[in-house]
């Protein structure tokens, strides 16, 4: 079954839809087979790719809005496949507000092709609104890209206060997959004071990789290609592959863990049931 991590913050300028495109294109240079979904009216996580949706093309809005499934939306680019955005999905936040079970209409539409996919990731609106909920509702995990710069973390506890409610009312399963810190800089000590402002608080979930700052990945969009496939050999490429690599091993480590918990999940169920017997 493929795993669904969001990528969000609602502060905009951290290198939210950056990651999104370059972590999705470097793990599907890893072989695995990644979808990656636009939810941004801004569209620049398609544009990242070199689509640009016209008037009449199927994109997140129908699938969020208009009842079409997501496979009819889904387009082959370099690396994964594509579920587009375009600026229309701007109207969604008012058009969901009459909607019955609003929240969960991207999880819906997602649910019949998760298990083609080993990662979907879904690029989500720097906001707080309806989309951002829908996206939340959807994922098994949230990957927050962190700013090293000043007032980074400010209105971080608005999303983790958005997560926790999410994870009370609705999606009781999703978690953090971890912190992303981007554009560092370890000359400053800006840059530092955050990665340790960063790591004393969400500890272990913030990964080894930094994201740093990179002409290259800022000339990239234009070109609309993500960085591994315009120049590999910047620093900006080497460190999504490497976050990718983490992301993937972080992954594992938990398959394999869950793996050898079965056994012992399996004996507390038939204990519990009366059934089991001791060798």
């Amino acid at each position: 079954m493929g795993k669904i991590v969001a990528i969000a913050n609602q502060k905009g300028g951290v290198g939210k839809t950056t990651t999104a495109v370059n972590l999705a294109a470097s793990v599907g240079a890893a072989e695995k087979k990644v979808l990656l979904v636009d939810v941004d009216p801004q569209a620049n996580a398609s544009s990242g790719f070199g689509v640009r949706a016209g008037a009449g093309e199927l994109t997140t809005y129908e699938v969020i809005l208009g009842g079409i499934s997501a496979r009819e939306a889904i387009r082959k680019v370099e690396l994964v496949d594509l579920i587009p955005s375009q600026p229309k999905l701007t109207g969604a936040e008012i058009e969901l507000v009459s909607q019955i079970a609003r929240e969960y209409k991207l999880k819906e539409a997602l649910a019949e092709i998760v298990d083609d996919y080993d990662f979907i990731f879904i690029d989500s609106p720097p906001s707080l609104g309806l989309l951002t909920l829908n996206t939340l509702t959807a994922a098994d995990s949230v990957l927050i890209p962190i700013q090293c710069e000043y007032y980074a973390l400010e209105g971080l506890s608005q999303l983790l206060s958005t997560i926790r409610m999410v994870q009370k009312h609705l999606n009781p399963d999703l978690r953090i997959e971890g912190v992303l810190l981007t554009m560092f800089d370890k000359r400053l000590n800006l840059s530092n004071q955050v990665a340790q402002e960063a790591i004393s608080y969400f500890g272990e979930k913030v990964y080894e990789t930094a994201i740093p700052r990179n002409v290259r990945l800022s000339e990239c969009p234009s070109f609309g290609r993500p960085v591994l496939l315009y120049d590999v050999q910047s620093v900006g490429a080497k460190s999504y592959l490497k976050l990718a690599k983490e992301l993937i091993d972080r992954q594992d480590s938990r398959a394999e863990h869950r793996e050898k918990l079965t056994p012992l999940i399996e004996t507390s169920r038939k204990a519990s049931e009366g059934r089991w017997q001791p060798k």
